[in-house]
Parts: structure tokens; C-alpha cells; sequence
């Protein structure tokens, strides 16, 4: 059984980790406010443009003049994993979940006898990933020191995407991400990039347009911005899912601490008694002895 003093200084230890997890989840809570908005406010962009870019797509169907970034190169031998994460930890099961469904999308197509790279976004999904397929990994984008988001970001991410497709390194390129439902939930996607698909639900609308230039000229512009926009969305779901996980598990660390010091208290209270207790034993029993 621990003594007094242990028990004391354990107590302490606890609180103070305490107060680290409650100022964390107070931090948190602000981000995701920032980060929860910029996610939603750039949801109807991302959904407008979809919606267009399935009425261009479905306008050029299999056409011979398709942009590659839509065609694709003609085979799927070689899949780029874009796997995104967080910088740091204590979020929870947030960067766990991502890594692992990368993972199994690449035991998948290993298994199938395709070739797999990984570009990893976030030092966490790097770290996690390392020891399987340590070998398959072909860059790393580093996010430390982003304090916001923004669309220059994405750019950077989509140029090293682009440029090695234009380079012939891959077939197919898929993001890994968490979309951002609530605090506590967080649903890891991977979604094809390149050759670029239309996300489900969206349909090539019934009205018909003229476009000027012609649909092929447009797409080899649009294709570029479609893929930085999904990057960029992807990473701003990833932001407001991380804090969202990050809160709600500073918050369960903060209810347990709590627990703990509870129950610490107890056992510290009972060997104090059990103390005061033995010392009164001696002295009645030296007095009477005496």
C-alpha cells in the first residue's frame, strides 16, 4: 500500500493534469467554432461546383479529346494514397481512424497486385503508417506551422499532386480525410481525386446549356481548381474534425482526472484513518503497560 506522502503527491499530480486538460478543451472549443465555420461556409462552393462539373463531365461521357485529369491515363496499376492528419495528438481516436482506413484501402490494392505510394498531409497519419508501409511513401506536406487554413494551402497540396501525375508517377489518386458531422462524430472518407469523380449525389442538371469555349477547353481549366477545391474542403473538414475530437477527448480526460482524485481522495482519507488509528493502539497499549 502506498504511504501518505505518495498518495499526496499523486493527488497533486492529478490535479495539475486536470487543469492541462481543461484548458485544452477550452482551446479547442474555440477552434472548432472558427474551424466548424469555415468547413460549413465552404460547403455550398464545393456543392455548386460538383454540380456543374457533373454536367460538364457527363457532357464530354467517353469522348477521345477528355482532359486525362478526367479520362485518366487508361489504367489503374498505380494508386496515390493522399493521406491527411493532424500535426498533433490528443484528439482522440481522430488520426487513428484515418490511418486506418488508409491503411486498409492499401492492404486492398496491395493484395490486388497494384502498385501504392502515400503522400502523407500531417505528421500523425506519417507516424502511423511508417511502419507498414515505410517504404511505399513518396513525400510529406508539412503542416506545423499553418495556424489557418486557407486556399493557398490547398494550392500547395494540389501542385505536388498534379505535378506528379503530369509526370506520370500514378493512375490513381485518392484523399484520405474526416468529415466533420458533430463534436463527436467524425466519418473517415476516401474519395478519388484523379481521374476526378463527381461525389455521389450529384447529377448532371436537366436544363441544357451552351458553353463557350466547348466543354473539353473548360474542363482542362476546371479539372486543376476541382481538385484544389476538393483538397481544400477536405482539409477544412479535417480542421473542424480534429478540434471536435480533440474537445470531447480533453473532456472525457478532464471527467476521469476528476474520477480519479475522487477515488485517490478516498483511499488517501482511509490511510490516514488506518495511521491515526495504529498510533492510538500504541499509545493505549503503552499505557497500559505502564
Amino acid at each position: 500500500m502506498p504511504n501518505l506522502k505518495d498518495l499526496k503527491n499523486r493527488i497533486a499530480s492529478v490535479k495539475s493534469t486536470r487543469k492541462i486538460t481543461k484548458a485544452m478543451q477550452m482551446v479547442a472549443a474555440a477552434k472548432l467554432r472558427r474551424a466548424q465555420e469555415a468547413a460549413e461556409q465552404s460547403r455550398p462552393y464545393a456543392e455548386r461546383f460538383n454540380a456543374v462539373m457533373a454536367g460538364l463531365a457527363s457532357s464530354v461521357g467517353g469522348s477521345d479529346s477528355a482532359p486525362k485529369l478526367l479520362s485518366g491515363t487508361g489504367s489503374d496499376q498505380v494508386h496515390l494514397l493522399v493521406v491527411m492528419t493532424s500535426e498533433r495528438g490528443l484528439c482522440g481516436g481522430f488520426n487513428t481512424n484515418i490511418a486506418k482506413l488508409a491503411r486498409a484501402k492499401a492492404t486492398e490494392l496491395q493484395a490486388s497486385g497494384k502498385t501504392v505510394k502515400i503522400l502523407t498531409v500531417g505528421k500523425k497519419g506519417r507516424d502511423q503508417l511508417k511502419r507498414d508501409f515505410g517504404d511505399n511513401f513518396v513525400g510529406h506536406v508539412d503542416m506545423s506551422e499553418v495556424k489557418r487554413m486557407s486556399y493557398a494551402d490547398a494550392q500547395g497540396v494540389a501542385k505536388d499532386v498534379l505535378g506528379r501525375f503530369d509526370a506520370g508517377e500514378f493512375d490513381v489518386a485518392t484523399i484520405f480525410f474526416a468529415r466533420f458531422q458533430n463534436v463527436v462524430t467524425q466519418i473517415p472518407t476516401a474519395q478519388q481525386i484523379i481521374p476526378f469523380e463527381v461525389p455521389e449525389g450529384y447529377e448532371a442538371a436537366d436544363t441544357l446549356y451552351d458553353y463557350e469555349p466547348d466543354e473539353e477547353a473548360i474542363l482542362a481549366d476546371l479539372l486543376p481548381r476541382a481538385i484544389t477545391t476538393a483538397i481544400f474542403s477536405a482539409l477544412l473538414e479535417n480542421g473542424a474534425s480534429e478540434q471536435g475530437a480533440r474537445m470531447s477527448a480533453m473532456d472525457n480526460a478532464t471527467r476521469n482526472a476528476g474520477d480519479m482524485i475522487d477515488q485517490l481522495t478516498i483511499q488517501y482519507n482511509r490511510s490516514r484513518q488506518a495511521v491515526i488509528t495504529n498510533e492510538l493502539i500504541e499509545i493505549i497499549s503503552g499505557a497500559e503497560a505502564l
